[in-house]
């Protein structure tokens, strides 16, 4: 999987399908150059567990503009309740990050780039549009999810049938379409999405429930217990962070990929690529994955290729046929 399910037991972070990151995706509008969609789906087998965004969570797009892991601007999306009429609403803002991270916030003054947006239930995409002369375009509601892979393959010692478990299946997506300008002014940049939830017992303070840079890192190389931690640990910190196994990240990514062949160089070589855990984008680049991620990038098959050192070329599923032309992009639900 991409991120679906990410904790132990193949459960939602937080044990909440409204916060569980699915996938996210960053690339080049097509057609347009200067600008960059943004892509970040949650709620995996929508709206089979839930039917809305949590409206006290804050979802997020983290962007590093410097190369240190550490973000330096954020996109946040937050949701109302429903209200009586099944209606629910999202609010968009960027900040610039001034501060270090505190009881899971990053400090930053906010400035409105959506307000009141309303949800999409059903397959009628509502696209709102921020003010200024930003031009921003926002989603946010039930979509066909894009991810393919044949999952039950996977789960079976990676006996790949071509079968895609999730040509059928719906996540609830966030969409958002901006200026290059508001990414940073260096077009290479890192992009990861996390959400972050209330604290038991301390509601006013947030705390992250999950997070994704690159597709497949935390459902492929951690197990059990460490899936969880890898979720709350902050991307500048995954290397030399303890798995709660007794080594650290970069120690269990290394052994993995010499499982499957590489000399203790190149796994190492490779594990320090794959960690930090953030999806490297050149905006001013149309190309795919590893540049960013499109919604047609075959990224297992990229991923199975290079973990496995050739052992494993792919799982037999390609793209789905129901991508839209034109923004959100993603298909129609099911």
């Amino acid at each position: 999987m991409a991120d679906h399910l990410d904790a132990p037991g193949l459960t939602s972070p937080a044990m909440d399908t409204r916060v569980d990151i699915t996938d996210h995706y960053a690339f080049q509008k097509p057609g347009d150059p200067g600008r960059t969609i943004l892509i970040m789906n949650v709620n995996p087998l929508a709206p089979t567990h839930a039917d809305e965004f949590r409206s006290d969570a804050v979802y997020e797009t983290l962007v590093d503009t410097d190369g240190d892991a550490l973000p330096d601007i954020a996109f946040r999306y937050r949701f109302t309740d429903k209200d009586k009429k099944g209606r629910q609403f999202a609010f968009v803002t960027r900040a610039e990050i001034d501060g270090p991270l505190e009881d899971g916030h990053l400090h930053g003054q906010e400035h409105p780039l959506v307000n009141h947006a309303e949800v999409s239930f059903d397959s009628n995409a509502q696209i709102s549009k921020g003010g200024g002369p930003n031009g921003v375009q926002f989603f946010a509601g039930i979509r066909s999810d894009p991810f393919f892979f044949d999952l039950l393959g996977f789960l079976n010692n990676f006996h790949f049938t071509g079968s895609d478990f999730f040509a059928d299946k719906n996540v609830f997506g966030i969409a958002l379409d901006v200026p290059n300008e508001l990414l940073g002014g260096n077009p290479n940049v890192g992009v990861w999405v996390r959400t972050l939830v209330p604290m038991t017992m301390q509601p006013d303070h947030l705390t992250q429930a999950d997070q994704m840079g690159r597709p497949a890192i935390n459902t492929v190389f951690n197990h059990g217990g460490e899936k969880n931690v890898f979720n709350v640990t902050q991307p500048a910190d995954q290397r030399n962070a303890q798995n709660g196994d007794g080594k650290t990240y970069l120690q269990s990514f290394v052994a993995t990929l010499e499982s499957f062949g590489y000399s203790v160089t190149d796994a190492t070589n490779i594990a320090e690529i794959l960690l930090p855990d953030v999806l490297t984008f050149d905006y001013s680049s149309s190309d795919g994955f590893l540049n960013g991620r499109k919604l047609t990038d075959d990224v297992i098959d990229i991923e199975l290729n290079l973990v496995t050192k050739g052992a494993l070329t792919g799982d037999g599923v390609g793209p789905h046929k129901d991508y839209l032309s034109d923004f959100p992009y993603l298909g129609n639900p099911h």
